[in-house]
């Protein structure tokens, strides 16, 4: 008697844990961009759209997962890149380049949290507003830090910490579009902009 052979396309609905769901999220992400849905996820993930709603609540529960996957991530390199021994020059271009490599290594994640997920769910955009906002914070404490500031001038690091992270953030927008030279480029570009080159020219 020949055995059945279940049909590959038809979801499994064994148990999935939630890594191993994010994982198949970011890999239809990588390979669909923003176009991703909640459909070719469960596909990849081999469960039905039910199971997968069942384990983040909604489609806005999935978006915010994956972001908080890579926010303590680069928190974590950003805090790293100004309190490694060196110049200040070289802290300043190790931060910068702790996001770009970030938007380089996973440029449609970035672009389907960033871009797509702010659009279409309003706790996305919230949690992406709080993670710019910890990331401006901590910029201004290593600026300040790094200045040596009395308390009374720290707002004076918070705007320009702010600032860099708004300005970092709109130039790899930019860059992930035109591609007119590669992420060290950027690196140093975006430095010697900190550095004054602006002012010198």
């Amino acid at each position: 008697m020949a055995t059945t052979r279940p049909d590959p396309s038809t979801p499994r609905r064994g148990p999935r844990t939630r890594t191993e769901l994010l994982d198949a999220a970011e890999r239809v992400v990588l390979r669909d961009g923003p176009a991703a849905s909640m459909n070719a996820i469960a596909a990849e993930a081999g469960i039905t759209k039910p199971i997968l709603y069942r384990h983040f609540g909604d489609k806005a529960g999935l978006y915010v997962a994956l972001a908080d996957r890579h926010i303590e991530t680069l928190l974590d390199r950003l805090r790293e890149a100004l309190t490694r021994p060196g110049t200040r020059r070289q802290r300043t271009e190790a931060a910068i380049d702790a996001w770009l490599r970030l938007v380089e290594g996973n440029p449609a994640l970035y672009r389907f949290l960033v871009h797509r997920g702010q659009a279409e769910e309003p706790e996305v955009r919230d949690r992406v507003a709080v993670f710019q906002r910890r990331l401006g914070d901590a910029l201004a404490a290593g600026i300040a830090a790094e200045l040596g500031l009395p308390e009374q001038q720290w707002p004076r690091a918070q705007a320009w910490a702010h600032g860099i992270v708004g300005m970092v953030q709109a130039a790899s927008d930019w860059w992930l579009d035109e591609q007119p030279f590669d992420r060290t480029a950027l690196t140093r570009h975006l430095a010697d902009l900190l550095d004054g080159a602006y002012a010198r020219a």
